[in-house]
């Protein structure tokens, strides 16, 4: 019996996720084609979403969906990438809490192993900074806030109580802007609970190299952002940077101190690190494929999303690494590893940026779709709108909307989700 045609996706980010969805329809159908995911979580992660989660406005299980739920004829396997061999068409594996190592061969090998948050060798921030990327990180960030706000409500000393209530937030792009309209509305609606603590004590600050905040969009919506979320409460540092962090202080290039235990880093990201030891044409540290997302020199090798660098035609640069392109590049990539396969036409990647949001918080936003844009009550409405028609499952989109309505009749609640075992003790009989 002939061995099938085996097409292996290391990463179910947008990118893999979509790649194996839409060769769940068509190749994997096929007994004589084994398609098979490789990812470290076993969900899939809404991440336009995963400040909510933070702020206590969604559940924590409400934005992932579980990949075996999705696919049903793909193969999942659940571990980490260990290495890529493109020589001898191999990927090692592990998995499990004992790293069991594997092998898997392939014949079409799909790179969609998306990014990492990068401090830009500050040992200062990477000891230090709390990050934005994972469910485990919103978890996290939620638990240390309501965790920071039950110690200072009876903490009587101001210089013990300090640092637990300043709260400061790195990049001013659309993950920074998010994060802090969401833990600025959280923690000053959580203070209905702490009798010791006013919102004049709290600080939530943040902090932007550039001198207008969301730079994917424009200076005017960047301007309303900015007053939006001055008008809340919330400090702005523009044209700054963070010079240095430890436990206790951040310290800004402008000579500002300030004295926290929370600094929150969203200001930087770079590809993922097993793409450095790949034989492949790069540029920043991206896999440069051509307009079929076939990786240059190597025939039977795709990447896509934040592992790929792939030019726009229209502009003559590299597509941005968003959600909306790797979506859509997944489908394109599905189409044309079938056309490798089964023989037909292979269409190339071309797409124009639809739009792009920023939820500001209260039943705000900012949005440009178009070339149009739309902030206000209205960008928040759109906000909610489209992401919530991209989230997978019916049955996700249901949960969520359930989440906002109830959201509207009742005040966040300001629990940690901790993983302790409970208490037991050992007597004798």
């Amino acid at each position: 019996m002939n061995e099938p045609m085996r097409i292996l996706i290391l990463g179910g980010g947008f990118g893999g996720l979509y790649t194996a969805l839409n060769l769940e329809k068509t190749l994997a159908k096929d007994r004589d084609v084994e398609v098979t995911l490789v990812n470290r979580e076993n969900f899939f992660l809404f991440t336009p979403m995963l400040h909510e989660v933070a702020a206590s406005d969604l559940d924590i299980t409400h934005i992932v969906s579980p990949v075996r739920k999705l696919l049903k004829r793909v193969k999942i396997f659940h571990g980490d990438v260990e290495g890529i061999d493109l020589e001898q068409r191999i990927v090692h594996v592990s998995h499990g809490n004992e790293h069991h190592h594997h092998e898997l061969s392939y014949d079409h090998l799909v790179l969609g192993l998306g990014s990492i948050t990068n401090f830009y060798g500050s040992k200062g921030l990477e000891e230090n900074a709390l990050t934005m990327k994972t469910l485990g990180d919103a978890i996290f960030l939620r638990n240390h806030m309501i965790s920071n706000l039950e110690e200072a409500d009876f903490e009587c000393c101001p210089k013990i109580r300090e640092p637990l209530i300043n709260f400061v937030v790195a990049g001013g792009g659309f993950a920074g802007v998010e994060t802090i309209a969401g833990i600025n509305d959280f923690l000053r609606e959580a203070l209905r609970f702490y009798p010791h603590l006013t919102e004049d004590m709290i600080r939530v600050i943040l902090v932007h190299a550039g001198d207008t905040l969301l730079p994917e969009l424009n200076e005017k919506l960047g301007k309303y952002s900015e007053e939006k979320l001055r008008s809340r409460g919330v400090e702005i540092f523009l044209n700054t940077k963070v010079a240095d962090v430890n436990g206790t202080e951040v310290v800004l290039s402008n000579g500002e101190r300030i004295i926290t235990n929370t600094m929150i880093w969203t200001a930087g990201t770079a590809p993922n690190p097993m793409l450095d030891t790949l034989p492949c044409e790069k540029e920043r540290g991206r896999l440069c494929a051509n307009e079929y997302m076939e990786v240059k020199g190597f025939p039977g090798v795709w990447a896509l999303g934040d592992c790929a660098s792939i030019v726009d035609p229209k502009t003559g640069k590299t597509y941005p690494p968003t959600a909306q392109h790797a979506l859509r590049q997944g489908k394109i990539l599905a189409h044309n590893i079938r056309a490798s396969i089964r023989g037909g036409r292979r269409k190339p990647f071309v797409f124009e940026t639809i739009g792009q949001l920023a939820a500001l918080g209260r039943r705000t936003g900012v949005a440009q779709i178009f070339g149009y844009n739309f902030s206000g009550f209205a960008a928040w409405w759109l906000w909610r709108t489209i992401y919530l028609m991209k989230l997978p499952r019916f049955e996700k989109k249901l949960r969520v909307a359930l989440d906002w309505t109830l959201d509207l009749f009742f005040h966040k609640d300001p629990v940690q989700f901790l993983t302790l075992r409970a208490p037991t003790v050992s007597e004798a009989e």
